[in-house]
């Protein structure tokens, strides 16, 4: 898979040449022009309402003009099923709908917590953890619209797995945990005029994935392994995803439950909690992230979890996730079993990004013969991606400069800009929620010098130091992060109780 992926990386594309004409100025001299940039970004500020065009030349500066507006004047209570997928966005993406924009933004932002809140400091002991405190997630990252959401549980994963490149270790001997790490969190809506709004009470499941680098997808064999949550040996995961997602480590108490297990008792949880009222279960990640999302959310469905039984009714919780350059996950009888299942996926890509092209970079979904291959010939090597693709391409944004760093058209900030302006195939790039520019560099170097934003900006302030009463800079102690719940066990009891019953009721 190596040279394969070698291959891949030399190949070289040129982006088409930006006239001049249509660059994105910057004028000093007129302040007022830069009123966006200097504004700090808030998810929850309110966008302009334009009911028409405001572009009177290739000269305006765009991160100011706007096209003719598609604003969708329904309410997003009214449609919240559409946009999260029950017509797999149909008629949605092309031209992009101005609810399912805003989603799309709205829960890539969630994935992007997991990476800001991550300590990748190698010299720290915390290295591996989650800097804040659920209670204070939220308002710690500034996410000032996301705060109506309530941090639930966080997410563990062992590092004692072949993907060695993925994982984040201190250097030092003396550390939070030698075998875990921090990999996401379950949050939940709690806000009732978020919860009008919305149509219904959304629980949000967010995976950390990789943030600048690319070299754990060299860790990836391209081995499947029969996904062992159902009795039908043709579904197919690659291992490295099912090692994660599966793996645990009893001397460690973050690990002493997977990944697997903690989800699973947590959704179960929260739906027995909730019971009765309209729910919604919406899973996002990035990279690797964007891998774990779609096979958590085949794995809820598979369980049944999404299945609520309220007297003589069940219910069907729709399930949905938002892939942020995720990379294949299982073989085309895994994607047709998510098919069924009912689980959509809402795969946002940007067609210069490496990793969407692996693993099955031979056998895959645009393969004609595929399924004869899988069925008659045993390949395998044999991948299909799952879901509705929404391909962007971040040569037509006029901020971004041309760069042959795989890792910049591989960043999430970056896409949820090429998200923001992105109207349809063939229409002009232009920033419809005009998202502040300046958090594309967030990680990375990619918004043209111009703009005067420095490269891989964000950063604790001295580097987590403070003073203290003395006078001395010192690394204070954080609180330690509560491992597991303790009725964790209970629920994970009840998850494979729930599916033993409906394996019964299936077999009547």
């Amino acid at each position: 898979m190596a040279s394969l992926l070698l291959a891949f990386n030399t190949q070289k594309r040129t982006p088409p040449p930006l006239s001049k004409g249509l660059l994105p100025r910057y004028n000093p001299s007129k302040p007022k022009s830069l009123s966006l940039l200097n504004k700090p970004f808030s998810p929850n500020s309110k966008t302009l309402k334009i009911k028409g065009s405001s572009v009177s030349s290739a000269l305006t500066p765009q991160l100011y003009e706007t096209l003719v507006n598609q604003e969708d004047e329904r309410p997003l209570s009214e449609i919240w099923k559409e946009i999260q997928g029950c017509n797999d966005w149909e008629g949605l993406l092309d031209p992009m709908n101005s609810h399912l924009r805003k989603e799309i933004i709205r829960y890539g932002e969630f994935a992007q917590a997991s990476y800001d809140s991550f300590d990748f400091d190698p010299h720290s002991k915390y290295c591996g953890s989650c800097k804040y405190r659920g209670a204070q997630f939220f308002e710690k990252l500034d996410m000032q619209g996301h705060v109506k959401y309530q941090i639930s549980r966080y997410l563990y994963a062992t590092s004692n797995i072949n993907l060695p490149n993925f994982f984040q270790k201190s250097k030092l001997s003396r550390v939070w945990s030698t075998h875990a790490n921090w990999m996401g969190y379950v949050a939940v809506t709690t806000n009732e005029e978020e919860i009008k709004r919305l149509g219904r009470r959304d629980i949000v499941v967010a995976w950390r994935g990789t943030v600048t680098y690319l070299e754990w997808i060299y860790d990836l064999k391209d081995i499947l392994c029969v996904a062992n949550f159902t009795n039908d040996p043709s579904i197919k995961i690659e291992l490295g995803f099912y090692d994660l997602y599966t793996k645990k480590e009893n001397s460690c108490k973050y690990c002493t439950f997977s990944a697997r297990e903690q989800v699973l008792a947590e959704i179960k949880r929260l739906l027995d909690y909730y019971r009765g009222e309209e729910i919604s279960i919406t899973i996002t990640g990035h990279s690797l992230g964007a891998a774990l999302a779609t096979l958590s959310a085949y794995d809820i469905a598979e369980m049944r979890l999404n299945y609520m039984d309220d007297g003589e009714y069940r219910t069907k919780i729709p399930i949905t996730v938002y892939s942020f350059s995720g990379p294949r996950v299982g073989n085309l009888k895994f994607k047709e079993r998510c098919d069924e299942l009912g689980v959509k996926v809402l795969r946002v890509i940007n067609v210069h990004d490496m990793v969407p092209n692996v693993p099955g970079m031979i056998a895959n979904e645009k393969l004609q013969f595929q399924r004869y291959i899988e069925d008659n010939m045993s390949f395998p090597w044999s991948y299909a991606h799952v879901g509705v693709e929404l391909a962007l391409d971040h040569t037509h944004s006029p901020f971004l400069k041309p760069t042959k760093d795989l890792g910049c058209a591989h960043n999430l900030e970056a896409h949820l800009h090429l998200v923001d302006g992105y109207h349809g195939k063939g229409q002009r790039f232009c920033l419809a929620t005009k998202r502040d520019i300046a958090l594309v560099n967030k990680s990375c170097d990619f918004l043209r010098r111009e703009y005067g934003v420095p490269p891989y900006w964000r950063q604790d302030e001295n580097k987590g130091m403070v003073r203290n009463a003395d006078g001395r800079w010192i690394l204070p102690e954080r609180p330690r992060a509560d491992a597991h719940p303790a009725d964790t066990a209970h629920h994970v009891e009840q998850v494979l109780k729930n599916i033993a019953g409906s394996s019964q009721m299936e077999a009547l």
